[in-house]
């Protein structure tokens, strides 16, 4: 399932914040701040989807991730590789690496990167 953009934005909050209060995600937003009854609905949608819970605190609710930012980018990522370079990691590979502004010095980082997973494998 898949977040719309307004919901991604609260949940890299939520993901920063690991457990929230309501005040503590509107305070966490930037200029200007969303109304309380669109955060409040956005969080419904992502509970929803089974991406938010709560912890009912007295009056208040603690809201926190269930969803693992890794796992939904993870997810993301390989939806993008499928749908846009046909499933080929290679293809993305040299988009990502020719399109980019990346240094040399980050281009071996990346060369790094892949040598130590192909020793894994």
């Amino acid at each position: 399932m898949q977040l719309s953009n307004a919901e991604e934005q609260l949940m890299q909050i939520l993901w920063r914040q690991k457990r929230a209060f309501m005040k503590d995600l509107i305070e966490a937003y930037p200029e200007p701040r969303p109304a309380t009854t669109t955060v409040a609905t956005l969080l419904k949608r992502m509970q929803d989807k089974k991406f938010v819970d709560y912890k009912q605190l007295g009056r208040s609710r603690e809201y926190f991730p269930l969803v693992k930012k890794k796992d939904y980018f993870s997810k993301h990522m390989n939806g993008l590789i499928k749908n846009f370079f046909n499933n080929n990691a290679s293809q993305f590979a040299s988009f990502f690496t020719e399109t980019t502004d990346l240094t040399k010095e980050e281009l071996e980082d990346l060369r790094s990167l892949i040598d130590k997973q192909i020793k894994k494998k």
